[in-house]
């Protein structure tokens, strides 16, 4: 058995646990990444519900806020671990959402005391309204955050390690695109009027393209410059 030196206890116990102290620090960043990539999705579906007037128009959803994000973790995972472990990531994250639908779906369900009307109808128009923003959300996520993890991983496959600038944001044009396009139209078609709706889904994907070229870009530089030498440096490491 790998790892075991059945004529001496000892070193088995000592190879045993280094296998499961690096095993255990490998896996860290991977879950990090994972439960922040899925605490952007839930915040970003939950803030949806919030439209945002500019100037009499309505131009786009609160949740375009922190949405951007989710693709820059979508860019380090596809960076530093690949196509495959972020399209098991993007579902996981998918499956927590629809965890969280379920549940404050069956909250609205629930009798609440007279008292706390006021409360509960709030609670009852977000989440009553939450159906439709995630069925939107769930397209447009799969969609766009599996095109943003591919083309990333395609566009890698052309330069390398080089011109990581290049990945991100170009990967984000796609996938951000796809994204806009479905989850506008199934979460606001018919409540906002064509213009509103037109102007929406230009000024959201603008915003998203600016906030990933602003911030998300950078932010993903250092993240997997950080990953990076954290992974060469456990190469190196002793065994």
């Amino acid at each position: 058995m790998k790892y075991q030196v059945p004529e001496n206890p000892v070193k088995n116990r000592e190879e045993g646990a280094l296998f499961d102290k690096r095993r255990e620090a490998d896996f860290t960043p991977l879950v990090v990444i994972a439960a922040l990539m899925a605490a952007c999705y839930l915040a970003a579906n939950i803030m949806a519900v919030k439209i945002i007037d500019v100037f009499g128009f309505s131009l786009f959803q609160a949740g375009v806020l922190i949405f951007p994000f989710s693709y820059m973790l979508g860019d380090v995972l596809a960076e530093i671990w690949g196509f495959r472990t972020a399209r098991k990531v993007i579902l996981l994250a998918f499956l927590c959402n629809l965890l969280f639908t379920g549940v404050t779906a069956l909250g609205v369900l629930l009798p609440s005391p007279a008292y706390l009307s006021e409360t509960a109808d709030a609670y009852n128009t977000v989440f009553s309204y939450m159906p439709r923003i995630v069925a939107a959300s769930f397209a447009a996520f799969l969609a766009g955050e599996l095109t943003n993890a591919w083309v990333m991983a395609w566009i890698r496959r052309l330069t390398g390690v080089r011109l990581l600038w290049v990945r991100t944001i170009g990967s984000s044009v796609a996938g951000q695109l796809l994204d806009t396009l479905i989850f506008c139209t199934i979460a606001f078609a018919g409540t906002l009027t064509t213009r509103d709706l037109f102007i929406m889904i230009g000024s959201l994907y603008l915003v998203k393209i600016g906030i990933e070229a602003l911030f998300g870009t950078p932010l993903a530089y250092a993240v997997i410059g950080r990953l990076r030498r954290y992974f060469e440096a456990r190469e190196k490491a002793p065994v």
